[in-house]
């Protein structure tokens, strides 16, 4: 089956299914590996792994689709990518679509931002006119239609804010007359808001879940509830950034303050290179040498310990 059908599917069993952000294909393959469905891709993520900046329209469209190449290389689970805007108008979403149909992502999320866009949980967001965002999810859709008619678009609003709820279950609805297959509104924040959204927007709903203390505004609600509400699906998207920015936040704070500048014993906070090497992939790399390389054995086995 293929993965934009595989994800499509999940999703309109309004299951609430979750989908963890990655930033980068190493932490794709961790989410993966801990036996997650599928993944998407953080923007938010990206910003900061690729430029060490915030999430403000800084990464270009030619570095997310590099990045998410990468990605969606390294998993086999189905992959969303993260088109922000779209990098411009309609047509420009247009040609984005096909970008990552192409590279084999199985969906993608866009919003009604204007550009430079901010992150979902900054302030100062500006909406352009549903119109116009309108005139975005068709020209999606259109190419979606002809290149993969299950690859998911998920159109986010980023309206709540200044409009109310009121208005972004209105610009949902008419996002899904335009052909998007998913909604978000982005900054929702209670449970019951999340109900009102479930009952009355036209097609599955997806909900950020993190804890208050990263910035996310939504109220934490278990996913079994949301399940229940019939939530499509469940982002968790900064989670991946977060924990590696305080993993290594913490560690190299501790080895700088440490007279000896080494951390013995310390095992919990790494793993080890035999491990890292076998969940990288090492040994098919090794198999590969094995058969192809004439020299393997001088080269590699004699100086094996």
């Amino acid at each position: 089956m293929k993965k934009t059908t595989i994800l499509k599917e999940a999703i309109m069993q309004r299951r609430a299914v979750v989908l963890p952000g990655c930033h980068d294909a190493l932490s794709a393959k961790v989410i993966e590996d801990s036996e997650f469905e599928a993944t998407q891709i953080s923007g938010f993520g990206l910003a900061g792994s690729l430029l060490g900046k915030p999430d403000v329209g800084l990464v270009s469209m030619k570095e997310v689709l590099d990045i998410t190449w990468n990605i969606v290389k390294s998993v086999s689970i189905p992959v969303m990518a993260d088109a922000d805007t779209g990098g411009g108008n309609a047509v420009n979403a247009a040609a984005i679509t096909e970008s990552l149909i192409t590279v084999g992502v199985a969906g993608m999320n866009i919003e009604d931002q204007f550009f430079p866009k901010r992150c979902g949980h900054m302030a100062g967001k500006e909406t352009i006119s549903a119109d116009e965002m309108v005139g975005k999810i068709k020209a999606c859709a259109e190419v979606r239609d002809r290149l993969d008619g299950d690859f998911v678009i998920n159109a986010r609003t980023d309206s709540y804010a200044s409009l109310g709820l009121e208005e972004a279950i209105r610009r949902c609805n008419l996002y899904s007359a335009a052909g998007a297959d998913l909604a978000f509104i982005d900054g929702i924040k209670t449970k019951e808001e999340i109900k009102r959204a479930v009952a009355e927007v036209n097609m599955p709903v997806s909900v950020n879940l993190m804890d208050a203390i990263t910035g996310v505004k939504t109220e934490l609600v278990p996913v079994p509830e949301l399940a229940e509400m019939g939530v499509g699906r469940v982002s968790i998207p900064v989670a991946s950034i977060m924990v590696a920015h305080k993993a290594l936040t913490e560690f190299f704070a501790d080895l700088q303050s440490s007279d000896t500048k080494t951390l013995p014993g310390e095992h919990h906070r790494i793993s080890s290179f035999k491990e890292y090497l076998s969940f990288v992939g090492m040994e098919e790399y090794k198999d590969m040498e094995k058969r192809f390389l004439p020299n393997y054995v001088k080269k590699y086995e004699s100086n094996e310990e």
